[in-house]
């Protein structure tokens, strides 16, 4: 038995701690069964309302066409020019990222919102930020766009 300098015994840590894993893993499977499903609302064994699938399936419609709009009209946004002479910004310095940012980073974005806000118990607010998200990609492109080389 070891006697801390504050005068308490290491004993008493090792008792607490448990001893070997199954303590542990039983330890953990009553906490996560104690925080509810993962797919309910607020309490325990609750689930959505056919209101609030309704809801979701609203927000997912919107987050699917307004990735559509950043995937497709992005770009396009980004290197139209009204003073240029064919309308289009040339030669891009930064093409290649724009490309990226629209074939790739626009579309796992939206696949990601959309699995969000049926997996995550504050669908909502997945939803909200997966929005936030794709307008933030839009600024980006159009950002990209600006500039020639």
């Amino acid at each position: 038995m070891e006697t801390s300098s504050t005068g308490t015994t290491n004993r008493t840590e090792e008792a607490a701690a448990p001893t070997d894993g199954a303590d542990a893993a039983a330890d953990m499977s009553g906490a996560a069964a104690a925080s509810g499903p993962a797919d309910g609302g607020g309490a325990a064994g609750q689930r959505r309302t056919a209101a609030e699938w309704a809801g979701l399936a609203l927000l997912a419609v919107v987050v699917l066409l307004f990735g559509a709009f950043v995937h497709v009209f992005g770009p396009l946004l980004a290197i139209s020019c009204s003073s240029c002479q064919d309308g289009v910004r040339s030669p891009l310095r930064f093409g290649e990222a724009l490309f990226a940012v629209s074939a790739v980073a626009v579309p796992l974005t939206t696949l990601g919102t959309v699995v969000a806000l049926f997996a995550a118990r504050r669908a909502a607010r997945a939803g909200g930020i997966g929005l936030c998200a794709l307008l933030l990609l839009l600024l980006a492109e159009q950002l990209l766009g600006q500039f020639t080389g």
